[in-house]
């Protein structure tokens, strides 16, 4: 019996495509792991009116962690009009899979680093060592919506404020909501993860970064929530700044940042701006990690324009997988792997075409394979 078993979820388009590449390192690597197969993504929507199949979920459970590629999301008219004929008409509404994998097995941790490789073309600029700490389960990714906007719901607002009645003009018909939810709980265990963090790797500072000065009650709470936490942290700074100052200053000064931490919405932005910095999304690893299982995915989309072409930069992936091997403290093959990964991308020789090369996806992941 195999000492791990990781749930194996290539997803849609390219997902496919990077997650041969990431076998190959794996396979090289000698990781004693099964792989079961998942269904997830738009295959499964179109055809089964779910694109996270129960079947998948189960699979889950019994699974120490999952490597995850990508999926195709699209927006709820145009997702219907794609589903078989029979399933049309039946009132099924997409949803996301991988944000309901964060929600029901409660990842609440997103962890994005977002490190320059010396000898990357595509570095904003070298040194660049930033890891976003983005709260997973929360904020408007909670899900709660309405379209059209309930009477009871309007009224039951309007009687706590009154601010809310300005819209009625427009008719309850016209209004769509989406509801930014907040806890304390959920705040104080991803600040306090990324305050561990920075002690671990012996970063100075904690940036958090929100809008309280316009959102005054959620980003409030959680500015608040990031005072509390770092008075256990006597050693490292709590810096405190709005999303959109925190964008020009990273464009600016990355190197003065190490450890961001903030919550789901600005947490997906700002992180695909950090990612931009080493590179791109090319380069984008991130892990949903939870108290029991955890879920690790390249941050970048499913492309299907390159799908089956092989033709996208793995990094991400690989990069993912280095991720999920320290998870698993499999720390000796983790450090092997970043620096295959460091050395492939110094030399130069072998690159896929965001990075001016010529290369396959898969080509990269042999070259990354023959430097462990």
């Amino acid at each position: 019996m195999a000492k791990y078993r990781i749930a194996w979820l290539p997803g849609d388009g390219v997902g496919v495509d990077v997650m041969e590449a990431a076998r190959i390192v794996l396979d090289k690597l000698g990781l004693d792991a099964e792989y079961p197969h998942g269904d997830i993504g738009w295959e499964f929507w179109c055809k089964e009116g779910n694109p996270l199949p129960d079947r998948t979920i189960e699979l889950l459970k019994k699974a120490d962690c999952a490597l995850f590629g990508a999926i195709t999301s699209k927006p709820k008219e145009e997702a219907e009009r794609e589903l078989i004929p029979e399933l049309q008409g039946t009132n099924l509404v997409y949803s996301s899979p991988i944000v309901g994998l964060r929600q029901l097995f409660d990842l609440g941790t997103n962890l994005r680093p977002c490190k320059g490789y010396e000898g990357n073309p595509l570095n904003y600029r070298d040194g660049v060592d930033l890891c976003v700490f983005r709260e997973n389960t929360e904020d408007l990714y909670s899900g709660v919506e309405f379209f059209p906007f309930p009477e009871d719901v309007f009224d039951a607002i309007k009687a706590k404020n009154k601010k809310i009645a300005r819209f009625e003009k427009y008719g309850l018909d016209k209004l769509a909501v989406s509801m930014r939810i907040i806890s304390e709980q959920a705040s104080t265990s991803i600040i306090t993860a990324a305050f561990e963090y920075a002690k671990k790797y012996g970063y100075k500072s904690v940036t958090v970064v929100e809008k309280p000065n316009v959102i005054r009650e959620t980003s409030g709470l959680f500015v608040r929530t990031a005072r509390t936490v770092a008075k256990k942290y006597p050693d490292i700074e709590l810096w405190e700044t709005n999303i959109d100052a925190m964008c020009m200053w990273l464009l600016k000064n990355p190197l003065d940042y190490g450890v961001i931490v903030t919550s789901n919405m600005f947490g997906d932005i700002i992180s695909d701006l950090c990612a931009q910095l080493v590179g791109g999304l090319g380069f984008a690893c991130s892990g949903n990690i939870g108290k029991e299982v955890a879920v690790f995915e390249p941050t970048h989309g499913s492309a299907p324009k390159y799908a089956g072409k092989y033709k996208v930069n793995p990094m991400a992936m690989l990069l993912t997988t280095k991720m999920m091997l320290d998870w698993l403290d499999e720390t000796d093959m983790a450090n092997a792997l970043e620096s295959a990964i460091a050395k492939v991308i110094k030399d130069g020789k072998i690159r896929t075409y965001d990075m001016g090369g010529s290369n396959t996806t898969l080509e990269v992941g042999h070259a990354v394979a023959d430097n462990l």
